[in-house]
């Protein structure tokens, strides 16, 4: 302590400073010297906290708990003679109880409304997204240990592990965020995390419009099929935004249907109140106890639903999904990764494929064709912005193929100081499910499909 305490009585005593602005004033060994003092100064007086905590208290009662860290804290500071300036002190302070309480380095990227994602690549590198660009932050993690400590923390509190047995988890916060972890012998650049915030006021059709995913044209249309019982696809690649559209399509289904949700990670946010969670449980160190996807699925089924939410299709539930839409449980929705429509609808037949039932290529195309009625295609366009590129209905079977048309299309018309200018545009296409619609009674306004009289005036 006595090279903080020489520094901290020198040229770097300013009271307004923090240490990270006057590391950059030193010499590399220097500054090194200053990041190892304060290095050792936060573990040693962490490590007391810990020791002096009640273990029994109860870390859920966050403000009782960091008064009582307040005063440890003082405590240690004036027992062993610690002199540090009051701004680094609250550092010091925020910081430790960040480790005690919160995720370390990350509470900051949590608590900031303008990071969107959080990647760590090793201790050392952790990167943030931000309006769809990615860029790298100035913080890090003590060490290989420290960040495995915050992974732990993480993974334990929904009841998962992550071990060398088993190296990779999905998880989430108690907001909702989805997280995902990586360890070694996996990774190879030590624990990766990768982070996918969710928003602590869940988005509303109103922001997706005024973002720009969806026009609203497009918004109500959308409002209507799932009032309509349509049942919904929603497509895109990694972080185009599909489980936020699908919390937002959610949000039209009426207040008095029973809705249940199954998920790998839970993640939706459904504000209706008849709503039954499910999520997937993984094997326990014996290797037993698994509960697929697949699995709460066909439970649901039991469950007497009104619809039926999956988070995402990744294997052999398509099939149990197709089925459960198939046979009365008209409404539901579902997400999965493609490249476009087209390949949304290869990739179904692949997943059912997965489920090890030996059927005929055409007779899974008849189940798709016949459990589909729409296709949502969700991009992450280079200026990174999402959008809804495509609205597409699913038409049925003819031959071999299954037939689908654009009843919305994205049209770009240019860029301006880098961002992409368009908007989601009816193809003036009348939709095959009008007359499903029109036997709820939803009637479809003309000027939503870019048609010039109403449906039911012409008798199509």
């Amino acid at each position: 302590m006595s090279l903080l305490r020489r520094l901290e009585s020198s040229e770097l005593n300013t009271a307004s400073d923090s240490i990270s602005r006057r590391l950059r004033t030193l010499s590399p060994a220097a500054a090194t010297d200053v990041r190892e003092a304060y290095r050792d100064l936060k573990s040693r007086v962490q490590a007391r906290l810990v020791a002096e905590l009640d273990p029994d208290a109860d870390l859920g009662a966050r403000e009782e708990v960091e008064q009582r860290i307040q005063e440890l804290f003082e405590s240690i500071l004036a027992q062993e003679n610690i002199i540090l300036s009051r701004v680094e002190r609250k550092r010091l302070f925020d910081q430790i109880v960040a480790e005690i309480l919160g995720y370390g380095p990350l509470d900051p990227l949590l608590e900031d409304p303008t990071v969107s994602e959080i990647m760590v690549n090793g201790p050392t590198r952790i990167y943030v997204e931000r309006q769809g660009k990615i860029e790298r932050t100035n913080l890090s993690f003590d060490s290989v240990e420290h960040e495995m400590r915050i992974i732990e923390r993480i993974v334990s509190r929904i009841g998962r592990r992550i071990d060398e047995a088993s190296p990779m988890v999905d998880a989430r916060l108690p907001d909702g965020s989805r997280v995902n972890a990586v360890i070694p012998p996996i990774s190879l650049i030590g624990p990766v995390l990768t982070i996918r915030k969710f928003a602590r006021k869940p988005l509303t059709a109103a922001d997706l419009v005024n973002h720009g995913t969806f026009s609203p044209e497009a918004m109500r249309f959308m409002e209507l099929c799932v009032r309509g019982k349509l049942n919904i696809i929603i497509a895109g690649g990694t972080g185009s935004g599909k489980t936020t559209t699908l919390n937002v399509l959610s949000s039209f289904i009426p207040a008095d249907e029973r809705i249940i949700t199954i998920e790998n990670v839970a993640e939706l946010q459904l504000q209706q109140e008849h709503v039954v969670t499910l999520e997937a449980r993984e094997r326990n160190i014996e290797g037993k106890g698994e509960i697929t996807i697949r699995d709460l699925v066909v439970n649901a089924l039991r469950m007497r639903p009104d619809r039926i939410i999956v988070g995402e299709v990744r294997a052999g539930e398509a099939l149990d999904m197709l089925q459960a839409m198939n046979t009365g449980h008209e409404g539901s929705m579902t997400t999965l990764h493609a490249n476009g429509t087209r390949d949304a609808l290869s990739r179904l037949e692949t997943m059912v494929l997965m489920a090890g039932m030996d059927l005929p290529l055409r007779a899974i195309r008849e189940q798709i064709a016949s459990a589909i009625d729409l296709i949502v295609y969700q991009e992450r366009l280079r200026d990174g912005s999402r959008r809804v590129t495509s609205i597409t209905e699913v038409q049925g079977l003819e031959g071999d193929v299954i037939v689908t048309q654009d009843i919305f299309r994205f049209r770009r018309r240019g860029e301006s100081a880098g961002r992409i200018i368009g908007s989601l545009e009816p193809t003036g296409i009348r939709p095959r499910f009008v007359e499903k619609l029109e036997a709820r009674g939803l009637i479809v306004p003309a000027t939503l499909l870019g048609l010039s009289e109403t449906l039911r005036e012409r008798g199509e």
